[in-house]
């Protein structure tokens, strides 16, 4: 019976079960570790299996004895003395002392001097260097060797582009409160600490597409705060990388000129706050708006948190951006912080959506467009 419960918990409990996270998990938690792509959390992983097993017999041999004593020796309804005591045993206190002295000290020895060793050693010439930057609530990641950055906020943040099968030298930094760097299928979790780099290399021996998120309750839009790891065959990241710089150093399409002829009339400028006591929100929670008509967007940001302000499209924040004050990577926390846009309102009328980019599920609302 004992048995056969077991075996139905072992069950449940390693089940696999397809779902969309954005960390791209594909089971929920079960009695293994899962997929490990990574050098490095092959080696921790290494020392699962052969710890939970002794856990199995360590539990198995302690419950065993206590339910032999409690069956064998209990008190019969014929007993009228005490059983014969025995006071010591010099041979079972040994035995019992010994056994848990080697398996500790073997896991030790191990865990500790042996794969722990691997796990945090630095390679002096890595092939890839990426700086991660953590900061409420969203990731940037730099290549400073290229002169690349990349940002991004909400459920698929920013991506990392790096070569399988190489060393990839990861710093870790936070602009305001620890966060944590986690890619599940890396087996490997780092804070990211205000003040200090910490940094790690790792090693990835599968081509592809990784979720990863802060593991560090670091504020309200904690849950939001993802990124992803794409991983690659060499060629196809030098290919990347070599398309990336293009971009980067390409020279922006200039505006179109404006129409000879009068002067065209100033469009109306909407002024939107967020205050220091109220530093998750935006004063105003409707901005309207003639369709056709320019429209200039004054936003001042007096809290101490990064902010900016995108409109849209659509009714939510999945529809083509309309235009937005500043990049969210590049918001500085205020106070003070004055951002400005000045874009063409859309022809349609109707009801559309801005919200911060940064902090999209607390900061949003409707932007009215008018006939």
């Amino acid at each position: 019976m004992v048995l056969a419960l077991m075996a139905l918990i072992l069950a449940a409990c390693s089940g696999a079960r397809t779902n969309d996270h954005p960390t791209s998990d594909t089971s929920l938690p079960g009695m293994t570790p899962g997929e490990v792509v990574t050098t490095q959390g092959a080696e921790s992983a290494s020392l699962y299996m052969p710890i939970f097993l002794i856990a199995i017999v360590v539990f198995i041999l302690v419950e065993g004895l206590v339910l032999l004593v409690t069956l064998k020796f209990r008190r019969k309804s014929t007993d009228t003395d005490l059983p014969a005591q025995t006071h010591g045993n010099n041979l079972l206190e040994v035995v019992w002392t010994a056994i848990p002295f080697v398996v500790v000290m073997g896991l030790f020895v191990w865990s500790a001097l042996i794969v722990l060793p691997k796990v945090t050693a630095i390679e002096p010439d890595p092939a890839v260097t990426v700086d991660a930057t953590a900061f409420q609530w969203q990731w940037k990641f730099e290549y400073r060797d290229e002169g690349l950055e990349f940002g991004g906020a909400g459920k698929n943040g920013p991506e990392m582009v790096v070569p399988i099968n190489e060393t990839i030298h990861i710093r870790l930094h936070a602009q305001d409160v620890i966060h944590a760097f986690y890619v599940p299928a890396f087996f490997y979790k780092k804070d990211a600490v205000p003040g200090r780099t910490n940094e790690f290399d790792v090693v990835i021996e599968k081509a592809g597409t990784y979720g990863g998120q802060c593991a560090e309750f670091c504020g309200l839009s904690h849950a939001d705060m993802y990124f992803t790891v794409r991983a690659v065959e060499r060629p196809e990241y030098d290919a990347w990388l070599q398309q990336a710089i293009l971009d980067a150093n390409a020279t922006p399409t200039p505006e179109p000129p404006k129409p000879s002829g009068e002067p065209q009339p100033a469009g109306p400028t909407v002024k939107v706050l967020t205050t220091a006591e109220n530093p998750l929100a935006f004063d105003q929670e409707t901005i309207s708006a003639k369709a056709g008509t320019e429209l200039t967007v004054e936003y001042t940001n007096d809290s101490g948190v990064p902010h900016n302000i995108a409109f849209y499209e659509g009714a939510d924040a999945s529809a083509p951006l309309i235009a937005r004050t500043v990049d969210p990577t590049k918001a500085e926390p205020g106070p003070g912080d004055v951002q400005t846009v000045t874009f063409t309102v859309p022809t349609e009328p109707g009801s559309y959506y801005f919200d911060c980019q940064i902090h999209p599920a607390q900061m949003f609302g409707t932007f009215e467009v008018t006939a």
